[in-house]
């Protein structure tokens, strides 16, 4: 049985190679990822402890305050200690040699000045030394023409763009401190000035040669107190290693996500092709039956087939996931995602790749193999043993049409049960239901579809239609793989497009002004507002600045602005707000007893209601409707350290947009961590997010979607193969070669579209009842259907069909009739 079962496999090899691929595209996403994220965790050992080369003790905050630097030259000065210095990490910006602030994420450290703690690669010149003096990564220094010596100026939160002396360049490339962006380091007391900082994030010390160390954590940790902690240079990099392979190990667990669907869609489709195989097998299974061979021998020998198909189309898999390893890097560099680490092929991996595809292949087989076995030998060698139209059981049918209901039911519920788990069970259930009652639904639609072909070919689509729908549970099969990875494609796109639409209407709402300045991942620097708004080609300059205060939220407002976020005024006037005077939200008032004329008292200063209002705003850490608006002179005189990431321009009345524009670029020269947009800007900002993270699924994803197409082939192929003489027939009695290669053209294009559509209709259901649910909670979103993409979808689905169904017209086409007629 085991040469038999080989040369079985040698005589069909073609016929299982779109089975094959199948297999190889599932194991080259597991192996890829895998690739990938060992080469990631590699990177993330490697520079865990980069910039502690030369550290023996780290002290830390025991909690959010930083440490003063005072502490500095208290630990510099125990016995043992060779040198110390404070370290901070913060962001910053750089004005390039054109004047305008280089983009990208800054990052700012402060760098020691003692050699016996300097870690970094020096590429030209040298480390700081001294106040005034600064170094970039190679890279920013090159783009920008920057030599040693020149005057670079530096900005962050802390204020204006200070000049700074570059007297060397680093390479800090794969490394903790490579963000993406530009690096920034500056001696410890310029590094502190120039963010405001009044302290740093940890203390570094070097040990001297011979000194005991554990005695010198002692001395150490008795220096800095109760509020600080010590650790050991081994602490340091378990914490260093801990963290960045906790970062991608998540990685890791989001792209096996993507992992499971691609493999799951692979086993349909592996199913569906053994299923197919195995029944046109029939009246070969019972010959071997008839000459003595056993039911469990049968089952064994298909086994086996399934096990070399399977570990052949693994090894390829493993091969080809090198590839897409390589692709993804390429990928997320493209997206601006660093990544660090290169490519590892571990001997884990190439095991798992082969044991998970070989076990797939085997498990996938396992039904269609016990069914092959059931046909009595003589039954088998007639003609009705062949049962390519056997339809689904009833038992299946009614528990699909009720799994199915109940997944609409959940999806449909889920916002007013306000539970988002149940819309999770409703997609799973929905989905289940689709596989469970496809035989009957998936008939249906493509007999619905197949309407306008019938009309337009007439006999040849009458063909086309009747073919595609005459074994219920293959086409079930193919078309729900195709469900699999559309509906979630389908289900981010809608989700993406109505969070986009969401995020725009919020901005509507809350930005009421031509122009906005945002800070570059940090607040705005303390002295720009009042720069702005000593512009006279400015008129309306608002910071958006909030805290919370005794369970209270208390907002900066701006009485030319304070309208747009109102959606009423209860009591008083509502523009009256300013000094001395405020708005009070109506669930707060309604607490406190108050009313228009009372007084309110905010960290010790007292102040009139102007107006009782209400505004659709959800409760973040402050119960909703829990909010006071203070006028931005007040805010600014109770709170003069807060700050906000966001101001409101507009115009001074009679100014130009581009006039206003003009002066607020000529201020931002001095702030490189401010930036300047338009509404239209701003939005594409906040939205630009979603959009990568909407290209990065869809890139994961269509590997699924590939693998349900080659489905769509595999089993157009193989139905070309079961219907042999009865394709001879119908070409001896006229049928042409075009109609021929028409009928398979439109039996793949229906159970690609039929499959899309479930998809789709799956997808937009799921991302619907979220936005329900979100809106529900208290956010602005409403399901909007990117048409167009959908559209796309569909059409992709279309053309992918069409070119599947090019090898099977071959393949019936190339054999002449008189010898198909006598296929057995």
């Amino acid at each position: 049985m085991i040469r038999l079962t080989l040369r079985s496999l040698r005589a069909e090899a073609l016929r299982m190679l779109l089975s094959a691929l199948a297999v190889v595209l599932g194991v080259a996403f597991v192996a890829g990822t895998m690739i990938f994220v060992d080469g990631m965790r590699t990177g993330a050992y490697e520079r865990a402890g980069t910039f502690d080369r030369h550290t023996d003790l780290g002290v830390y905050s025991a909690g959010r305050e930083a440490l003063p630097p005072a502490l500095v030259d208290r630990v510099r000065a125990v016995d043992g200690v060779a040198a110390a210095a404070g370290e901070l990490t913060n962001t910053a910006g750089i004005v390039g040699a054109d004047g305008r602030p280089v983009l990208g994420f800054t990052m700012l450290v402060a760098i020691p000045t003692e050699d016996a703690l300097r870690s970094y690669d020096v590429v030209t010149g040298r480390l700081p030394d001294r106040a005034g003096e600064v170094v970039l990564d190679a890279p920013t220094a090159a783009e920008q023409g920057f030599g040693l010596g020149a005057a670079v100026r530096i900005g962050a939160s802390g204020g204006a763009a200070r000049p700074y002396t570059l007297v060397g360049t680093v390479d800090v490339a794969d490394t903790s401190r490579d963000v993406g962006g530009p690096f920034v380091g500056l001696v410890g007391p310029d590094a502190l000035a120039l963010t405001g900082e009044r302290g740093y994030g940890r203390v570094m010390v070097a040990a001297r040669p011979g000194a005991d160390v554990a005695a010198l954590t002692e001395k150490v940790r008795a220096v800095a107190g109760a509020e600080a902690t010590v650790k050991s240079r081994q602490q340091i990099l378990d914490e260093a290693v801990e963290d960045a392979v906790r970062n991608v190990d998540q990685f890791r667990m989001l792209l096996l996500i993507f992992v499971g669907v691609a493999i799951v869609v692979a086993g349909f489709v592996i199913a569906n092709t053994f299923a197919i195989v195995l029944a046109q097998r029939t009246r070969r299974t019972a010959l071997l039956r008839l000459i003595g061979a056993t039911r469990g021998q049968v089952f064994r020998s298909t086994l086996l087939e399934s096990a070399v198909l399977g570990l052949v189309a693994s090894a390829l898999g493993v091969l080809i996931g090198v590839a897409l390893a390589g692709g993804m890097r390429l990928l997320l560099s493209r997206l601006d995602v660093p990544v660090t680490g290169g490519l590892t092929v571990t001997a884990s991996t190439v095991l798992t790749g082969l044991l998970l595809g070989t076990g797939l292949t085997v498990c996938a087989a396992l039904l269609p193999a016990w069914r092959g076995t059931r046909i009595a030998p003589v039954a088998a060698l007639t003609d009705a043993a062949v049962q390519p139209s056997r339809g689904a059981g009833r038992v299946r049918l009614s528990i699909g049409a009720v799994v199915l209901a109940v997944g609409v039911a959940a999806l449909a519920g889920a916002a007013g049960a306000g539970q988002l788990l149940l819309v999770a069970v409703g997609g799973v259930l929905t989905f289940f239901g689709i596989v469970l009652f496809g035989p009957v639904l998936v008939p249906a639609l493509a007999r619905v579809f197949g309407w306008p072909v019938r009309l337009v070919l007439g006999a040849t689509g009458e063909l086309a239609v009747a073919n595609t729908v005459r074994n219920p549970r293959r086409v079930a099969a193919t078309a729900t793989a195709l469900v699999i990875g559309i509906g979630l494609v389908s289900a981010f796109m809608v989700g993406a497009r109505s969070t986009k639409d969401g995020i725009e209407r919020s901005v509507d709402a809350q930005i009421g002004t031509d122009f906005v300045v945002s800070g570059i991942g940090q607040d705005l620097p303390a002295a720009l507002v009042g720069e702005l708004a000593s512009r006279p080609e400015l008129g309306v300059v608002h910071e958006q600045r909030s805290t919370v205060v005794d369970d209270v939220e208390i907002r900066a407002a701006h009485p030319a602005l304070v309208g747009r976020t109102l959606s009423g005024v209860l009591a008083g006037d509502a523009e009256r707000v300013g000094p001395g005077q405020v708005l009070v939200h109506r669930e707060l008032a309604r607490a406190r007893g108050w009313q228009v004329g009372s007084q309110v008292t905010v960290r010790g200063k007292p102040f009139r209601v102007a107006a009782v209002v209400t505004a659709d705003t959800p409760g973040g850490e402050v119960p909703a409707g829990h909010v006071i608006d203070l006028s931005d002179q007040d805010f600014a005189a109770l709170f003069p350290a807060q700050r906000g990431y966001l101001a409101e321009i507009d115009p001074a009345t009679g100014v130009s947009p581009e006039r206003a524009r003009d002066a607020i670029t000529t201020v931002l020269g001095r702030y490189p961590t401010a930036n300047l947009m338009d509404q239209g800007a701003y939005k594409k900002m906040l939205t630009g997010t979603v959009d990568m993270l909407l290209a990065f699924v869809t890139a994961l994803l269509g590997l699924a979607v590939v693998i349900a197409l080659v489905g769509v082939a595999n089993t157009l192929s193989l139905s070309v193969v079961e219907r042999t003489r009865e394709n001879a027939v119908l070409r001896a009695v006229g049928l042409t070669r075009g109609r021929m290669r028409a009928v398979l053209a439109v039996e793949a294009v229906l159970m690609a579209l039929v499959g899309a559509v479930l998809g789709v209709g799956l997808g937009t259901g799921v991302s619907a009842s979220t936005m329900a649910l979100l809106d529900r909670l208290g956010g602005d979103f409403h399901v909007v259907l990117p048409l167009g993409q959908l559209g796309l979808i569909l059409g992709v689905a279309v053309l992918a069909a069409l070119l599947a169904s090019v090898l099977p017209a071959r393949r019936a086409l190339s054999r002449p009739v008189v010898e198909a007629l006598a296929d057995q």
